[in-house]
């Protein structure tokens, strides 16, 4: 059954090309349909392969571990690329009700499951320099995608979003050549049963390279600059599509390497990690409350819960990653389902500035309550899946005397309640200001993908044991990566 692991890498790359032969509008929207719905089912039957045999690994070509191309997939990976799927289809269902022509016939499609591409081949790559290739080709495919249409805010965003890839890019590719040179190795699992030989020193040099080129991606502190200035720039489905995985990618390759090879020291490494994630999770959280228009004020709390991934990392217990995982699980859900909500508003106002917003509470209660859903989810209240998120990561903290990071988790999750009950006084309590645009008909399609999403994180929150379990499981196989290695190489650690 080894062809499922690269089922969820075929699906799309076969759709985007299909994509680019047809020229068909009515074919290009039907394929792009298909083939998210086709990686939600791959990824579904990868992640039943991965609970029934264990750790899944093929080699490419029948070359041999570690020399040939390595595709692994463990509970994580296999998790990641469900939601991906998840988060495919909702923005998939989006973009048919959205009906942009023009950016339709420049690509979108094929685009936009390349990028899948890209993302599911970082997930479930065994190697660290095909994990950088993996990297470009999401930099190729979202640098085109962020500026189809180049409108002048699309170009200003590309500019500034390709500029730090291409930085994060330079220091990947630094760290991975310095990394190879002191193992004579890339392949993670190989990498493992060699990191010991380094010295300490320049192991703990090579970390912090790995952790500056994926914090850039992550969009953590200190470089998350760049995200509020990028992501607000493209159409909803755009931006949807980025919030959603984009950074988790980054989040992902940064919980895969410091739980796989830099373990060495983790009082130096995983205690900067937790200050990391605690300026992430304030900053971000400080500036969302300084915002007047929602998409950039959602890309702030974007910033912001990256910030709570990473807290878990840094405390490297087994509830602690646990904790990690379910948050970027559940994260990808919500913040993808606000991101396509901001982009059914503006339909309805014609804007997203959230003072000439308002007055939507009456005519569209429903919607209303499509906000709240995700929106309380990402405050952390019970029953909402956040809540158990937040929860496992706040009992991790005080299990491991980090109480420093628990209040100030505590305190992000009470700003972010405030900041999303502002915004739904701003645009659903008030009164519509004078002269706001009357609202179009034709909507149902575009708040179905969003009702699937909200309706699936309120449906986490209520039965959250199954994905509770399945973290826990993966952090089980975090710190105890000798199964990715037998995997991998046919050796124990």
């Amino acid at each position: 059954m080894s062809w499922l692991l690269v089922l969820p890498l075929l699906v799309p790359l076969t759709t985007g090309i299909l994509c680019l032969v047809l020229s068909g509008r009515t074919a290009q929207r039907v394929l792009g349909l298909a083939g998210a719905l086709g990686l939600l089912a791959a990824g579904l039957a990868l992640l039943t392969q991965v609970q029934r045999q264990g750790i899944q690994a093929v080699q490419i070509g029948n070359w041999p571990a570690p020399f040939g191309i390595t595709f692994v997939a463990d509970h994580l990976s296999a998790l990641m690329v469900l939601i991906t799927g998840v988060v495919a289809v909702a923005v998939a269902l989006f973009a048919l009700a959205e009906g942009d022509q023009s950016r339709e016939g420049l690509g979108y499609y094929a685009l936009g499951h390349l990028l899948l591409f890209g993302v599911n081949g970082a997930f479930l790559t065994g190697d660290l320099f095909n994990l950088y290739v993996w990297f470009e080709v999401l930099l190729l495919s979202s640098f085109v995608l962020m500026v189809l249409g180049g409108n002048r805010a699309q170009l200003a965003g590309g500019v500034k979003y390709f500029a730090v890839s291409l930085l994060s890019s330079i220091f990947f590719l630094v760290a991975v050549g310095l990394l190879y040179g002191a193992t004579g190795a890339l392949n993670m699992a190989d990498l493992a049963l060699r990191v010991d030989r380094v010295h300490p020193g320049l192991l703990s040099a090579l970390s912090m390279l790995f952790l500056v080129a994926f914090g850039l991606k992550a969009a953590v502190f200190p470089f998350f600059f760049w995200l509020p200035a990028s992501y607000p720039a493209p159409p909803a489905m755009i931006s949807a599509l980025f919030a959603g995985l984009l950074t988790k990618v980054g989040v992902y390759a940064l919980i895969r390497v410091f739980t796989l090879l830099f373990t060495h020291d983790t009082g130096f490494t995983h205690s900067l990690i937790l200050w990391v994630a605690g300026f992430t999770l304030l900053l971000g959280v400080l500036m969302v409350l300084a915002q007047g228009e929602l998409r950039r004020l959602l890309s702030f709390q974007l910033v912001s819960h990256i910030g709570y991934m990473l807290m878990g990392l840094g405390i490297l217990t087994p509830l602690a990653l646990a904790g990690s995982v379910f948050y970027a699980l559940n994260h990808m859900i919500v913040i993808a389902a606000l991101f396509l909500l901001a982009g059914l508003l503006q339909r309805l106002q014609g804007t997203t500035v959230l003072v000439r917003m308002g007055g939507l509470y009456r005519p569209y209660p429903w919607l209303a309550v499509l906000f709240l859903l995700p929106a309380f989810s990402l405050a952390g209240l019970p029953p909402f899946s956040g809540f158990w998120a937040k929860y496992t990561l706040v009992a991790a903290g005080l299990q491991a005397g980090q109480y420093g990071i628990v209040v100030v988790a505590l305190l992000v999750g009470l700003l972010t309640l405030l900041s999303m009950g502002l915004v739904f006084a701003e645009v659903f309590w008030k009164k519509a200001p004078e002269g706001a645009r009357s609202a179009p008909g034709g909507l149902a399609g575009l708040v179905l993908p969003v009702g699937l999403l909200a309706v699936l994180t309120l449906g986490i929150g209520l039965w959250a044991e199954p994905l509770l379990s399945l973290s826990q499981t993966a952090a089980r196989e975090l710190l105890e990566p000798s199964g990715y290695i037998q995997a991998v190489l046919g050796v124990s650690r």
